[in-house]
């Protein structure tokens, strides 16, 4: 049975959740503001959390960006209600994986929940070791592990996000090819950001302060100008 952490201060919103979790096979806990959600995420380990972004005490945000700093990797699923101001692309950028807008349809979260959850699984799914060199992709200084979800840099292991290391791995598996930002979230992000590219850029940006010796002028990752980004070996002096 997959635990669903849920934090979120207004009662009502926990109850209906609650309810609707449980009766979709989830086991459920629950927190009323950020500071015990965030104790909740590191002590009992949920497979993902649905997280509000207005909390007593500490936000949404902040505990994503807590979260993340220890190294933390469980799914985020983040609510906002419509009046609320937030910027989607720092919330994603901070490590939160989907978000949704107040009201919502019980039914609607639960099927972002596995949809999420399905992603995770892929990525989680136990090693067989004969395929392991197989799977492993080099290119130049830079090796990537898929089943592992690492990627290792001049021998040094990478701090990605997860998004961070999708991103990269799509990227490197398509070596050589012109990639275009809605090809990337299509991708990486599965669902329509209606447009809203931005958030391909920052985290390719990141992405270069990571393998790049100079991300203004990079030799892994290179921009296509009016297209996409394309990943390449790098060429020898």
């Amino acid at each position: 049975m997959k635990k669903v952490l849920v934090v979120d201060d207004e009662q009502s919103i926990v109850t209906l959740l609650r309810y609707n979790l449980e009766h979709a096979g989830f086991e459920v806990m629950t927190a009323m503001n950020g500071e015990e959600g965030k104790d909740m995420a590191i002590q009992n380990s949920p497979d993902i959390i649905i997280l509000d972004l207005m909390l007593p005490k500490i936000d949404g945000i902040e505990v994503c960006k807590q979260l993340r700093q220890q190294k933390i990797s469980t799914p985020i699923l983040m609510l906002t209600a419509k009046d609320e101001e937030f910027d989607k692309v720092l919330g994603l950028e901070l490590g939160a994986d989907d978000y949704m807008t107040k009201p919502f349809s019980p039914r609607e979260v639960i099927a972002r929940v596995k949809a999420i959850l399905r992603r995770t699984q892929v990525h989680a799914a136990p090693m067989e070791p004969e395929k392991e060199e197989h799977d492993t992709i080099i290119i130049s200084e830079l090796k990537i592990h898929p089943e592992q979800y690492e990627a290792f840099f001049s021998g040094e292991l990478l701090d990605l996000t997860p998004k961070e290391f999708e991103l990269l791995l799509y990227l490197a598996r398509n070596k050589g090819r012109v990639l275009t930002r809605d090809q990337l979230l299509s991708a990486v992000w599965n669902y329509d950001f209606a447009g809203d590219t931005r958030i391909v850029d920052v985290h390719i940006s990141h992405l270069r302060e990571k393998i790049e010796e100079d991300s203004k002028k990079p030799v892994f990752i290179k921009t296509i100008r009016g297209l996409g980004y394309k990943m390449e070996e790098p060429k020898g002096e």
